[in-house]
């Protein structure tokens, strides 16, 4: 592969201090507001002026190397990507996560911009690294890891990928109702909704179901304690405080989805039930009455560089 023949996109995300002066309309007013309440307004200027000298290193080193385009988080969705494209993800996870969705095979780089703050276990790398790590991209001779993505689908035809993990549930803290559909069985269920893992995800939100059956059980080991890889085409799904009752069942609770084996669920809730991914709940599907979800393992899978 040629340089020429790649544009390199390196995608970034507002600092705490940026989200802050959006608030504030300025950054007088957010350290006013940080300092009434106690807080080193200090550590945010540290942080974002860490974060702009990362950006502008990973720019003059990609530069170097060929055509460039810098793009923030928020434009991700409506961004039209290359299938020569290369990204340079400057973390954290939460952001490898989410421009992993939106590609079509694309190599991504996940640089730690920070590793003193930011333990990184989606980060393999730092800036220092990330001239070579294109080369040998460019060489054909960087290892990547295959990750497997979660896919809901609607009856409607709504479609939501998910590279960690999906939600389906109440929007607030209530309780969701419908019923659930698993290998050939079924049942109506009451609880505070359910989480769909992948094996990129399996180490996250996941980890703590696991963690609040075994306390609870009284048990110390489990064959997913620590997730389970990246590449396996399944999912794990969990349902999270199922409520037993004459109406409401509490056998279908956790399982694996396989293969071109479906989760299926109906919403029996008139309002508020919500289907969102990776833990970003304003962009969500609507799951109320009369709404029939399918999740299952999606035929699209992202190349993470290791």
């Amino acid at each position: 592969m040629s340089a020429q023949d790649v544009r390199f996109v390196l995608v970034s995300r507002k600092t705490r201090l940026q989200e802050l002066i959006e608030r504030f309309n300025t950054w007088p007013q957010a350290k006013f507001y940080l300092e009434h309440n106690q807080v080193d307004a200090q550590d945010y200027l540290q942080e974002h002026d860490h974060y702009q000298r990362q950006l502008l290193e990973a720019e003059k080193v990609l530069k170097l190397l060929g055509r460039f385009q810098l793009l923030e988080r928020s434009f991700l969705p409506n961004y039209q990507f290359s299938h020569n494209d290369i990204l340079v993800v400057v973390g954290q996870d939460g952001l490898v996560a989410n421009t992993l969705k939106y590609l079509e095979g694309q190599p991504v780089i996940a640089i730690n911009p920070d590793p003193s703050r930011w333990d990184g276990k989606l980060l393999p790398f730092e800036m220092a690294e990330l001239s070579s790590v294109v080369r040998k991209i460019l060489d054909c001779k960087a290892d990547s890891k295959s990750i497997t993505f979660a896919e809901a689908t609607t009856n409607d035809g709504q479609r939501m990928l998910a590279v960690n993990d999906i939600f389906i549930g109440p929007q607030s803290h209530t309780s969701a109702r419908y019923r659930i559909e698993w290998n050939g069985r079924a049942e109506l269920q009451s609880s505070s909704g359910i989480i769909v893992s992948t094996g990129f995800g399996s180490s996250g939100w996941f980890q703590s179901v696991v963690a609040g059956a075994l306390a609870v059980s009284g048990l110390h080991k489990h064959s997913l304690q620590g997730g389970f890889a990246w590449n396996e085409r399944r999912l794990q799904f969990s349902v999270r405080e199922p409520f037993p009752s004459q109406n409401t069942g509490v056998e279908l609770v956790f399982g694996a989805i396989e293969g071109q084996t479906k989760l299926y669920l109906e919403s029996h809730m008139p309002e508020h039930g919500v289907i969102f991914s990776d833990g970003i709940e304003t962009d969500y599907l609507p799951f109320n009455a009369g709404t029939i979800v399918s999740v299952g393992v999606a035929d699209k899978q992202g190349q993470l560089i290791c």
